[in-house]
Protein backbone atom coordinates (compact mmCIF):
# COMPACT_ATOMS: atom_id res chain seq x y z
CA UNK A 1 0.00 0.00 0.00
CA UNK A 2 1.40 3.67 -0.76
CA UNK A 3 2.13 4.89 2.53
CA UNK A 4 -0.01 8.35 1.59
CA UNK A 5 -2.11 7.40 -1.01
CA UNK A 6 -3.95 9.91 -2.76
CA UNK A 7 -6.24 10.27 -5.96
CA UNK A 8 -2.73 11.19 -8.02
CA UNK A 9 -2.33 7.65 -6.92
CA UNK A 10 -5.64 6.16 -8.45
CA UNK A 11 -5.24 4.32 -11.80
CA UNK A 12 -6.67 4.86 -15.14
CA UNK A 13 -10.76 4.35 -14.90
CA UNK A 14 -11.30 4.36 -18.89
CA UNK A 15 -13.71 1.86 -19.67
CA UNK A 16 -15.16 1.03 -16.34
CA UNK A 17 -18.73 1.95 -15.52
CA UNK A 18 -18.84 3.11 -11.75
CA UNK A 19 -22.16 3.71 -10.10
CA UNK A 20 -21.95 6.30 -6.61
CA UNK A 21 -24.70 6.92 -4.63
CA UNK A 22 -25.17 10.51 -2.64
CA UNK A 23 -25.12 13.50 -4.53
CA UNK A 24 -22.79 15.80 -2.38
CA UNK A 25 -20.19 15.76 0.39
CA UNK A 26 -18.52 12.23 -0.23
CA UNK A 27 -20.42 10.98 -3.37
CA UNK A 28 -19.82 14.27 -5.08
CA UNK A 29 -15.77 13.98 -4.50
CA UNK A 30 -15.62 10.44 -5.38
CA UNK A 31 -17.54 10.93 -8.66
CA UNK A 32 -15.31 13.78 -9.43
CA UNK A 33 -12.32 11.97 -8.51
CA UNK A 34 -13.70 9.05 -10.27
CA UNK A 35 -14.51 11.42 -13.73
CA UNK A 36 -10.96 12.98 -13.40
CA UNK A 37 -9.27 8.91 -13.74
CA UNK A 38 -11.67 8.29 -16.94
CA UNK A 39 -14.24 6.45 -15.50
CA UNK A 40 -18.13 6.16 -16.80
CA UNK A 41 -19.62 8.03 -13.83
CA UNK A 42 -23.20 7.30 -13.00
CA UNK A 43 -24.29 9.72 -9.67
CA UNK A 44 -27.22 8.89 -7.93
CA UNK A 45 -29.46 10.59 -5.52
CA UNK A 46 -33.51 11.42 -4.44
CA UNK A 47 -32.74 14.89 -5.54
CA UNK A 48 -32.63 15.78 -9.21
CA UNK A 49 -31.95 19.79 -8.55
CA UNK A 50 -28.95 18.72 -6.07
CA UNK A 51 -28.04 15.81 -9.05
CA UNK A 52 -27.78 18.43 -11.75
CA UNK A 53 -25.68 20.58 -9.67
CA UNK A 54 -22.95 18.02 -8.63
CA UNK A 55 -23.07 16.91 -12.77
CA UNK A 56 -22.56 20.43 -13.70
CA UNK A 57 -19.81 20.95 -11.01
CA UNK A 58 -18.02 17.87 -11.91
CA UNK A 59 -18.40 19.38 -16.14
CA UNK A 60 -16.79 22.54 -14.58
CA UNK A 61 -13.91 20.81 -13.64
CA UNK A 62 -13.63 17.74 -15.75
CA UNK A 63 -14.91 19.15 -19.13
CA UNK A 64 -14.93 16.10 -21.16
CA UNK A 65 -16.54 14.03 -17.83
CA UNK A 66 -18.51 11.17 -18.91
CA UNK A 67 -20.65 11.26 -16.23
CA UNK A 68 -24.80 11.24 -15.61
CA UNK A 69 -27.38 11.35 -13.36
CA UNK A 70 -29.83 9.09 -11.99
CA UNK A 71 -32.61 9.62 -9.72
CA UNK A 72 -33.01 6.47 -6.42
CA UNK A 73 -34.54 7.16 -3.30
CA UNK A 74 -32.83 5.16 -0.82
CA UNK A 75 -35.67 5.44 1.55
CA UNK A 76 -38.06 3.71 -0.93
CA UNK A 77 -37.59 0.25 -2.10
CA UNK A 78 -39.48 0.85 -4.99
CA UNK A 79 -37.56 2.79 -6.12
CA UNK A 80 -34.27 1.36 -6.13
CA UNK A 81 -35.88 -1.23 -8.01
CA UNK A 82 -36.77 0.57 -10.00
CA UNK A 83 -32.93 2.34 -10.75
CA UNK A 84 -32.41 -1.24 -10.93
CA UNK A 85 -34.29 -1.94 -13.55
CA UNK A 86 -33.19 0.84 -15.57
CA UNK A 87 -29.60 -0.09 -15.20
CA UNK A 88 -30.24 -3.70 -16.82
CA UNK A 89 -32.23 -2.76 -19.54
CA UNK A 90 -29.65 -0.11 -20.52
CA UNK A 91 -26.04 -1.10 -19.32
CA UNK A 92 -24.58 -4.55 -20.16
CA UNK A 93 -22.23 -4.51 -16.83
CA UNK A 94 -20.76 -2.46 -13.69
CA UNK A 95 -17.82 -2.80 -12.68
CA UNK A 96 -17.57 -0.65 -9.53
CA UNK A 97 -20.94 0.19 -6.77
CA UNK A 98 -20.08 2.84 -4.07
CA UNK A 99 -22.91 2.45 -1.66
CA UNK A 100 -21.99 6.03 -0.05
CA UNK A 101 -25.20 7.61 0.19
CA UNK A 102 -27.07 8.19 3.81
CA UNK A 103 -28.62 10.14 6.38
CA UNK A 104 -27.39 10.80 10.23
CA UNK A 105 -28.96 11.16 13.76
CA UNK A 106 -32.16 13.04 12.65
CA UNK A 107 -33.36 13.78 16.63
CA UNK A 108 -37.02 12.26 15.86
CA UNK A 109 -37.68 8.88 14.94
CA UNK A 110 -38.66 8.89 11.10
CA UNK A 111 -39.40 5.88 8.80
CA UNK A 112 -38.97 5.47 5.23
CA UNK A 113 -41.69 4.73 2.35
CA UNK A 114 -41.85 1.45 3.43
CA UNK A 115 -41.93 1.64 7.46
CA UNK A 116 -38.19 0.86 8.49
CA UNK A 117 -36.43 3.42 10.58
CA UNK A 118 -34.86 5.97 8.58
CA UNK A 119 -30.90 5.46 8.98
CA UNK A 120 -31.46 1.63 9.07
CA UNK A 121 -33.59 1.77 6.07
CA UNK A 122 -31.80 4.38 3.99
CA UNK A 123 -28.03 4.05 5.03
CA UNK A 124 -28.09 -0.08 5.33
CA UNK A 125 -31.37 -1.87 3.78
CA UNK A 126 -31.33 0.29 0.50
CA UNK A 127 -27.77 -0.56 -0.43
CA UNK A 128 -28.75 -4.14 0.36
CA UNK A 129 -31.69 -3.91 -2.04
CA UNK A 130 -29.56 -1.79 -4.52
CA UNK A 131 -26.71 -4.74 -4.33
CA UNK A 132 -29.31 -7.21 -5.08
CA UNK A 133 -31.12 -5.27 -7.71
CA UNK A 134 -27.41 -4.44 -9.46
CA UNK A 135 -25.68 -8.37 -8.51
CA UNK A 136 -26.56 -9.41 -12.17
CA UNK A 137 -24.61 -6.43 -14.02
CA UNK A 138 -21.70 -6.38 -11.54
CA UNK A 139 -21.02 -10.44 -12.19
CA UNK A 140 -20.26 -9.11 -15.73
CA UNK A 141 -17.93 -6.04 -14.99
CA UNK A 142 -14.61 -6.26 -15.35
CA UNK A 143 -12.79 -6.93 -11.72
CA UNK A 144 -16.27 -5.91 -9.83
CA UNK A 145 -15.88 -4.37 -6.66
CA UNK A 146 -18.50 -3.05 -4.26
CA UNK A 147 -17.54 -0.86 -1.57
CA UNK A 148 -19.96 -0.34 1.08
CA UNK A 149 -19.24 2.97 3.51
CA UNK A 150 -19.71 2.49 7.54
CA UNK A 151 -18.58 4.69 9.90
CA UNK A 152 -15.98 5.38 13.19
CA UNK A 153 -19.18 5.53 14.80
CA UNK A 154 -19.31 1.61 14.80
CA UNK A 155 -16.31 1.63 16.97
CA UNK A 156 -18.82 2.60 20.47
CA UNK A 157 -22.36 1.93 20.95
CA UNK A 158 -22.70 -0.23 18.43
CA UNK A 159 -24.63 -3.21 17.98
CA UNK A 160 -27.49 -5.23 15.79
CA UNK A 161 -30.82 -5.17 18.06
CA UNK A 162 -32.91 -7.82 16.40
CA UNK A 163 -35.43 -7.17 19.36
CA UNK A 164 -35.75 -3.98 18.03
CA UNK A 165 -34.43 -3.42 14.89
CA UNK A 166 -36.33 -0.22 13.48
CA UNK A 167 -36.20 1.71 16.95
CA UNK A 168 -39.48 1.48 17.42
CA UNK A 169 -39.65 0.68 21.64
CA UNK A 170 -36.43 3.11 21.85
CA UNK A 171 -35.03 5.70 19.73
CA UNK A 172 -31.54 7.29 20.56
CA UNK A 173 -30.34 9.06 17.23
CA UNK A 174 -26.56 8.34 17.50
CA UNK A 175 -26.48 4.27 18.88
CA UNK A 176 -29.49 3.50 15.77
CA UNK A 177 -26.98 5.34 13.39
CA UNK A 178 -24.16 3.35 14.57
CA UNK A 179 -26.57 0.38 14.10
CA UNK A 180 -26.99 1.10 10.42
CA UNK A 181 -23.16 1.60 9.98
CA UNK A 182 -22.56 -1.73 12.00
CA UNK A 183 -24.82 -3.62 9.29
CA UNK A 184 -23.17 -1.80 6.43
CA UNK A 185 -19.79 -3.39 7.92
CA UNK A 186 -21.01 -6.60 8.67
CA UNK A 187 -22.97 -6.65 4.99
CA UNK A 188 -19.54 -5.81 3.17
CA UNK A 189 -17.98 -8.31 4.70
CA UNK A 190 -20.45 -10.97 4.29
CA UNK A 191 -21.00 -9.99 0.49
CA UNK A 192 -17.15 -11.01 0.45
CA UNK A 193 -17.67 -14.65 2.29
CA UNK A 194 -20.89 -15.16 0.30
CA UNK A 195 -19.57 -14.20 -3.16
CA UNK A 196 -16.23 -16.26 -2.22
CA UNK A 197 -18.84 -19.36 -1.43
CA UNK A 198 -21.00 -19.04 -4.70
CA UNK A 199 -18.57 -17.90 -6.60
CA UNK A 200 -19.76 -14.39 -8.07
CA UNK A 201 -16.80 -13.03 -8.51
CA UNK A 202 -17.01 -9.78 -6.34
CA UNK A 203 -14.40 -8.28 -4.46
CA UNK A 204 -16.42 -6.29 -1.47
CA UNK A 205 -14.57 -4.32 0.26
CA UNK A 206 -15.19 -1.42 3.43
CA UNK A 207 -14.24 1.69 3.96
CA UNK A 208 -14.86 4.98 6.47
CA UNK A 209 -14.23 8.47 6.02
CA UNK A 210 -13.18 9.63 9.18
CA UNK A 211 -14.08 12.36 10.30
CA UNK A 212 -14.67 14.65 7.46
CA UNK A 213 -17.03 17.78 6.41
CA UNK A 214 -19.65 17.33 5.10
CA UNK A 215 -23.27 18.21 5.43
CA UNK A 216 -24.48 15.03 7.12
CA UNK A 217 -24.78 16.82 10.37
CA UNK A 218 -26.45 19.99 8.71
CA UNK A 219 -28.75 17.97 7.35
CA UNK A 220 -29.83 15.60 9.42
CA UNK A 221 -29.90 17.31 13.29
CA UNK A 222 -30.10 20.62 11.75
CA UNK A 223 -27.63 23.61 11.74
CA UNK A 224 -28.98 24.53 15.28
CA UNK A 225 -28.16 21.26 17.17
CA UNK A 226 -25.16 20.86 18.97
CA UNK A 227 -23.92 18.60 16.57
CA UNK A 228 -24.55 21.19 13.63
CA UNK A 229 -22.97 23.95 15.71
CA UNK A 230 -20.02 21.40 16.49
CA UNK A 231 -19.40 21.23 12.61
CA UNK A 232 -20.07 24.77 12.19
CA UNK A 233 -17.97 26.12 14.94
CA UNK A 234 -15.33 23.44 15.02
CA UNK A 235 -15.14 22.82 10.88
CA UNK A 236 -11.29 22.70 11.24
CA UNK A 237 -11.37 19.83 13.07
CA UNK A 238 -12.76 18.14 10.45
CA UNK A 239 -10.96 16.69 7.52
CA UNK A 240 -11.92 17.71 3.81
CA UNK A 241 -14.48 15.77 2.05
CA UNK A 242 -11.86 15.35 -0.79
CA UNK A 243 -9.92 13.47 2.00
CA UNK A 244 -12.41 11.74 3.08
CA UNK A 245 -13.18 10.23 0.17
CA UNK A 246 -9.90 8.83 -0.23
CA UNK A 247 -10.65 5.31 2.25
CA UNK A 248 -13.69 4.94 -0.18
CA UNK A 249 -11.23 6.06 -3.94
CA UNK A 250 -8.58 3.51 -1.89
CA UNK A 251 -11.15 0.78 -2.10
CA UNK A 252 -13.11 1.17 -5.11
CA UNK A 253 -9.63 1.45 -7.46
CA UNK A 254 -6.16 0.18 -6.03
CA UNK A 255 -4.54 -2.88 -6.73
CA UNK A 256 -3.71 -3.37 -3.09
CA UNK A 257 -7.00 -2.66 -1.72
CA UNK A 258 -8.48 -6.55 -0.98
CA UNK A 259 -11.61 -7.86 -0.45
CA UNK A 260 -12.98 -8.65 3.13
CA UNK A 261 -11.26 -6.01 4.17
CA UNK A 262 -11.97 -2.28 6.09
CA UNK A 263 -9.96 0.94 5.06
CA UNK A 264 -10.23 4.24 6.69
CA UNK A 265 -7.53 7.37 7.57
CA UNK A 266 -4.51 6.53 9.10
CA UNK A 267 -4.15 9.06 11.63
CA UNK A 268 -5.13 9.84 15.31
CA UNK A 269 -7.31 7.37 16.08
CA UNK A 270 -8.98 6.75 12.50
CA UNK A 271 -9.80 10.54 12.21
CA UNK A 272 -8.13 11.75 9.83
CA UNK A 273 -5.03 11.20 6.96
CA UNK A 274 -4.60 8.90 3.83
CA UNK A 275 -6.16 5.34 3.64
CA UNK A 276 -4.70 1.94 5.20
CA UNK A 277 -6.56 -1.07 7.00
CA UNK A 278 -8.81 -0.06 9.69
CA UNK A 279 -9.75 -1.87 12.97
CA UNK A 280 -12.43 -4.06 12.47
CA UNK A 281 -14.66 -3.98 15.13
CA UNK A 282 -15.09 -7.38 17.44
CA UNK A 283 -19.15 -7.17 16.90
CA UNK A 284 -18.78 -7.16 13.28
CA UNK A 285 -17.03 -9.90 13.04
CA UNK A 286 -19.89 -12.17 14.67
CA UNK A 287 -20.44 -14.22 12.30
CA UNK A 288 -23.51 -16.17 13.14
CA UNK A 289 -25.25 -12.86 13.84
CA UNK A 290 -24.15 -11.51 10.25
CA UNK A 291 -26.04 -14.63 8.98
CA UNK A 292 -28.85 -13.97 10.61
CA UNK A 293 -28.70 -9.81 9.81
CA UNK A 294 -28.60 -11.33 5.80
CA UNK A 295 -31.25 -13.20 5.93
CA UNK A 296 -33.66 -10.83 7.99
CA UNK A 297 -32.29 -7.96 5.55
CA UNK A 298 -33.83 -9.92 2.89
CA UNK A 299 -37.03 -10.56 4.06
CA UNK A 300 -37.32 -7.12 4.54
CA UNK A 301 -36.14 -5.96 1.34
CA UNK A 302 -37.71 -8.42 -0.52
CA UNK A 303 -34.77 -9.47 -2.50
CA UNK A 304 -32.89 -12.73 -2.90
CA UNK A 305 -29.36 -12.83 -3.93
CA UNK A 306 -28.78 -16.27 -5.08
CA UNK A 307 -32.05 -15.81 -7.37
CA UNK A 308 -30.48 -12.10 -8.41
CA UNK A 309 -26.76 -13.98 -9.32
CA UNK A 310 -29.16 -16.51 -11.33
CA UNK A 311 -30.63 -14.28 -13.17
CA UNK A 312 -30.08 -14.77 -17.24
CA UNK A 313 -29.11 -12.77 -19.64
CA UNK A 314 -29.86 -12.05 -22.96
CA UNK A 315 -27.74 -10.60 -25.79
CA UNK A 316 -29.65 -7.69 -27.72
CA UNK A 317 -29.32 -7.73 -31.84
CA UNK A 318 -28.59 -4.15 -31.28
CA UNK A 319 -27.93 -3.20 -28.36
CA UNK A 320 -25.34 -4.28 -24.88
CA UNK A 321 -26.16 -7.81 -23.14
CA UNK A 322 -28.72 -7.25 -20.39
CA UNK A 323 -30.74 -9.37 -18.32
CA UNK A 324 -33.27 -11.29 -19.51
CA UNK A 325 -36.79 -10.25 -17.76
CA UNK A 326 -38.78 -12.43 -15.46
Amino acid sequence: MCKNWTSQDMPSQHGRTIVVTGTGGLGFEDALALARAGGDVILAGRDPRKGSEAIAGIRQSVPHASVSFEPVDLADLASVAAFGQRLRESRDRIDTLINNAGVMTPPQRKATTDGFELQFGTNYLGHFALTAHLLSLLRRGHDPRVVTLSSIAVRRNAAIDFDDLQAERAYKPMPVYAQSKLACLMFALELQRRSDEAGWGLTSIAAHPGVSRTDLLHNAPGRHSAQGLLRSVLWFLFQPAAQGALPTLFAATSPDARGGRYYGPNRLSETRGHPSEAAIPADALELHVARRLWDVSEKLAGVDFGAAAATPLRTGLDGPSVPAEA
